[in-house]
């Protein structure tokens, strides 16, 4: 039996990440890149992404029967495979146009790619990088990544990012906590592609850098250097939107 890729839970209010990495960017605080063992100690695991129970239907049979053209075999994998696929997919894609067809693509990949599949680690841990690497790619080949300007904001953007830098009130509302989170992943799909990737996976999705590590296939200290000089670029961007 295959284990399923673990992950942390998800917070009760699926936002909270970032709006906290909002206050951090609006009060100007950049964490230091430290390339050090993660100094956090890991939070508890819970369910796998997007599912209930651990891949139960993925068995070695399942994927040699795949491997061999199988059809109806195939189709289990991708059933069972699908919510995690998508939810990991959902995290990094934001145009909604585009989702299933990157997703097709992880699945294109995985079928392509399933006589590659060895181990050790588990099938799901394979499919998952697979489909974060296919969303990097994905990112790579959309050249345009359009800045965003002071002159774009609408009059409630500028009105709720003047609250926001001004640190002003401490009960904020939905409508303003909404149209700056928009606003945080307008700036975000402005980076490149790679710092995209690891804000979304370590700040917005609370993974460690030891999960983002496995998903991406990069080291610890280009992670933690790639998110501090992100967070510096968010920062910037956002105190420029300042009106003078």
């Amino acid at each position: 039996m295959i284990e399923a890729f673990q992950t942390q839970p998800f917070p009760d209010d699926p936002l909270q990440p970032a709006r906290d990495l909002l206050s951090s960017l609006a009060d100007g605080f950049i964490e230091p890149a430290s390339c050090d063992a993660d100094p956090q100690p890991a939070k508890p695991q819970a369910h796998p992404l997007g599912l209930e129970d651990p891949l139960r239907d993925i068995s070695a049979e399942l994927l040699h029967r795949a491997s061999k053209g199988d059809a109806q075999a195939g189709k289990e994998i991708v059933e069972v495979l699908h919510p995690m696929v998508s939810r990991l997919v959902r995290g990094q894609i934001r145009r909604h146009a585009d989702i299933e067809d990157v997703v097709q693509e992880v699945f294109l990949k995985v079928f392509a790619k399933l006589h590659q599949f060895r181990g050790p680690q588990p099938f799901s841990h394979w499919v998952s990088r697979l489909s974060v690497t296919t969303c990097y790619d994905w990112l790579r080949r959309q050249k345009a990544r359009p800045a965003v300007m002071a002159s774009d904001l609408s009059q409630p953007e500028r009105h709720a990012l003047e609250q926001t830098l001004a640190s002003e009130g401490t009960d904020v509302s939905t409508t303003r906590s909404d149209l700056m989170i928009g606003l945080l992943d307008r700036l975000i799909a402005s980076l490149k592609p790679q710092e995209q990737i690891v804000i979304r996976l370590l700040d917005l999705e609370e993974r460690s850098v030891a999960e983002v590590a496995e998903l991406t296939g990069w080291g610890h200290s280009k992670i933690k250097v790639t998110a501090f000089r992100a967070r510096k670029k968010l920062s910037a961007l956002l105190q420029s939107l300042e009106p003078p």
